[in-house]
């Protein structure tokens, strides 16, 4: 074993392996794997090996789009079988949301190039003649779905690596992982000590315990899962060619062809979390004994759907552990804070997404970025508020929710509330429902009178509907209020601060006493982020971002960190208040301060008494209306709330929350952190291009892209449509029909209340934009007329939101 590598993988399972090639590919050769037993112990070895493309998130059903395609590769490369099936398989639905969820994948997928097709009943029933249709809707059939051999899968990846000029070390424990003062790190084994530039932990079962030798702390959490394999079964072996493979989220289950039989496994409500208190170091090929107690219910279901099973033997019953994250989705990515420490775990579905996770950690280290947006499995996604007690109930709830209609206003209930604002109590007094954000509990809108406090999920409009409109005419008439704490918020000081933003931003940063909005690119010129910057004086400095992206933004921040003429500090928590959005938001702030602030300018910042506080204000809004932000010390929320609403009665003030945000905000075309602006995206194709600052002299991070960009406009470019809707409106990626074929898709959309309008923002090809095009949208299923907004619907010249 050698005593040195440029990267050291911990785990020998189907992704640590799928890391180690992937960055041979790329041109490392100088890495290792160390795995304490065999490759593939753990959840490898015993998972069933299935493998489709269905994902709510685009990126993630890309990529594992990707890691099917690269199966024939590895083969090809190798000579060595992974054991291919591509069966084709079907996601039935029983009930119109299930159904509407398909034709909301199946729409998805038109743009993304995938060939999956909707089956009606008696399709179904040809094609999989096993499944009784009775009380079936249709199904989702997808071509690319197949199982596999899952250990000659990742012994394919490793002979692939090893080609690369990768060492595989098995047999050996690692027992400790010590960074040094330079940043480097010492691996210790059983067996010697590797010095290494970056650790990848691909721990897999033991991924926790693996990342607490670093002092991290990884929200994951192994789950019980069983599945059955029968004995040969009639129609089974007879019918000439193998059975696809069926989801029926129904019953729970998923099923598939296993020699002459069929295998069935299940995601069962009365599910169990394994290794509470850590796993044992000692588990590796071992199973759980079989408990069919706890399947009970999803048998009897299984027997009704496919009735082949009730008068099948049970040849072997598979029960093992697997690792989840709360939200079920990987944990990929460098750990915040923490030089040379990456993050591969949490990858439930490793033959889905092993190569996928492995392209994109291998693209981080090696190019410094990623393809792809990789926001749904980046580790950043938690922040250092997750905990223990957080993510059992999280994980539970996913698993039990794993073949659940996924709606796109859904508000899952398990571990809240967690994190609340000194306002909590005060706003579910006064009808509060709740949303989340980053593990915070957020208001979507407050119900009044006998309205029911909760939202219904839906994909079509919902019982919020009324309230948000509600909302949105106080705003709009007299004067909202809402919560700024769902902001990221970050003070910069010192004599070095305005050189260090101007570096790291790619806008102007704004003179004292005003504000600017800049996007931050990364050096491909990519966005990763969009900011209000806020001159307080000549060396203070504060940023405000998306509050769900605050790890990932502060690690960005720390990876260009300021040297010592430069403090950086984290306050969304500290720091936090109101924005007052309307027409006589102006009266409601001349009320409650003494300063006279008739010549406040849109985009000017000051510092103002109001009430017994200093404030920060700041006259911008997201709603595209007159308004200002308020930022106090969060333990004055309290107070600066009494002042506010008490002086607003005299102007109609109302409360507000993130539904008639989000629909206020499309009335101006605004875009949405992680919809219009991610790192899919450029700046000149979402138009945030027009707050770069090209006259300024600072080689800005992503400059050279940006300009060149600039030169040669993208293909794409971002559009407002008015769509033809009845009951449902966009939500995202929806695709967008031009000349009788898909040319792009919907980045976000909903119902202008204000115009009652339903309206999508989408990106679309740049030289089919005119003012007579004609384009249609595919809204669940059905064929929408998009007519082309040319400018936006509320205060089209600025008089209101700058006057």
């Amino acid at each position: 074993m050698k005593t040195t590598s440029r990267v050291v993988v911990i785990g020998g399972g189907v992704v640590g392996a799928s890391v180690l090639y992937h960055l041979t590919k790329l041109g490392w050769s100088d890495v290792m794997l160390v795995e304490r037993s065999e490759l593939t112990s753990g959840s490898t070895w015993h998972a069933a090996g299935g493998f489709h493309t269905l994902n709510g998130d685009t990126n993630m059903a890309a990529l594992q789009g990707y890691t099917i395609n690269l199966y024939k590769e590895l083969e090809e490369i190798t000579g060595m079988s992974c054991g291919l099936h591509h069966v084709g398989g079907l996601t039935l639905a029983d009930n119109q949301d299930r159904f509407d969820m398909l034709l909301a994948e199946r729409a998805k997928h038109r743009y993304m190039g995938l060939e999956t097709e909707v089956f009606g009943p008696e399709q179904i029933k040809e094609f999989a003649p096993i499944i009784n249709t009775d009380g079936i809707i249709g199904a989702l059939y997808d071509p690319l779905d197949g199982h596999l051999d899952p250990s000659g899968t990742t012994h394919a990846y490793a002979k692939a690596a090893r080609m690369g000029g990768a060492e595989i070390v098995t047999h050996t424990k690692v027992i400790e992982t010590n960074q040094r003062p330079d940043g480097t790190w010492d691996v210790v084994t059983d067996k010697g000590t590797i010095h290494t530039e970056h650790v990848v932990n691909a721990g897999g079962l033991w991924a926790r315990e693996v990342g607490a030798m670093a002092g991290v702390y990884l929200p994951l959490h192994p789950m019980e899962h069983q599945y059955i394999v029968t004995d040969e079964i009639a129609e089974i072996y007879e019918r000439g060619t193998e059975h696809p493979h069926v989801m029926d989220p129904s019953g729970e289950s998923y099923l598939r062809q296993e020699g002459r039989g069929l295998c069935i496994g299940f995601y069962e409500q009365p599910c169990r979390p394994w290794a509470v208190d850590g796993t044992p170091w000692d588990f590796g090929h071992e199973l759980l004994p079989d408990d069919f107690d706890k399947i009970e219910d999803s048998i009897a279901f299984a027997y009704k759907r496919f009735p082949v099973l009730e008068t099948a033997g049970v040849k072997s019953v598979i029960h093992g552990p697997f690792t989840f994250a709360p939200d079920g989705n990987p944990l990929v990515g460098p750990i915040p804070g923490l030089h040379g420490y990456w993050s591969a775990c949490g990858v439930m579905a490793g033959f889905s997404q092993g190569g996928g996770v492995g392209l994109m950690l291998a693209q981080w280290m090696v190019d410094g970025e990623c393809e792809r947006d990789t926001s749904a499995m980046d580790v950043a996604r938690y922040g250092r508020w997750i905990t223990p007690g957080y993510t059992l109930p999280k994980v539970i709830e996913n698993y039990q929710t794993r073949f659940s209609v996924s709606y796109p206003n859904e508000e899952l209930p398990a571990a809240r509330p967690l994190r609340t604002t000194p306002m909590y109590d005060v706003f579910d007094n006064i009808g509060a429902v709740w949303g989340q954000q980053y593990g915070l509990e957020v208001v979507n809108y407050f119900a009044e009178g006998d309205e029911p406090r909760y939202e219904t999920p839906s994909f079509r409009r919902s019982n919020a509907f009324d309230a948000t409109a509600r909302e949105v005419a106080a705003v709009r008439n007299a004067v909202g209020i809402n919560e700024v704490q769902n902001f990221g918020k970050y003070d910069v000081q010192g004599p070095g601060a305005r050189a260090w933003l101007d570096r790291l931003m790619a806008g102007r940063i704004p003179a004292p006493g005003r504000l600017s909005l800049t996007p931050m690119l990364s050096p491909q010129g990519r966005i990763i982020g969009d900011f209000t910057v806020s001159c307080l004086s000549e060396t203070h400095f504060q940023i405000t971002g998306s509050y769900g992206a605050q790890a990932y933004h502060m690690r960005w921040f720390m990876r260009h960190e300021p040297d010592g003429e430069v403090t950086l500090d984290n306050v969304s928590d500290r720091r936090t208040g109101f924005q007052i959005a309307g027409p006589r938001a102006h009266d409601l702030l001349q009320a409650v301060t003494r300063e006279d602030v008739s010549d406040m300018r849109f985009m000017d910042v000051r510092q103002l008494t109001i009430g017994l506080s200093t404030a920060i204000v700041q006259r911008v809004s997201y709603t595209g209306d007159l308004g200002y932000e308020i930022y106090v010390d969060a333990m004055e929320q309290r107070a600066l709330w009494q002042v506010l609403w008490e002086a607003g009665q005299e102007f109609g003030i109302r409360p507000f929350g993130m539904r008639a945000m989000m629909s206020l905000r499309l009335d101006k075309f605004f875009g949405s952190w992680g919809r219009e602006f991610s790192p899919d995206y450029t700046p000149a194709e979402t138009g945030l291009d027009r707050f770069i600052s090209w006259k300024k002299e600072t080689d800005f991070i992503g400059r050279a892209a940006a300009e060149a960009e600039r030169s040669a406009p993208p293909e794409r470019v971002s559009v407002a449509f008015e769509i033809e809707a009845e009951d449902a409106d966009v939500n995202a990626y929806e695709p967008v029909w031009i000349d009788g074929k898909v040319q792009g898709f919907c980045t976000s959309g909903g119902y202008s209340h204000h115009l009652g309008k339903s309206v999508a923002l989408a990106l679309v090809p740049r030289a089919l934009v005119s003012s007579d095009m004609k384009a249609e949208v595919e809204v669940l299923g059905n064929m929408c007329k998009a007519t082309l907004l040319p400018e936006p619907l509320f205060d089209q010249d600025g008089a209101r939101m700058r006057g």
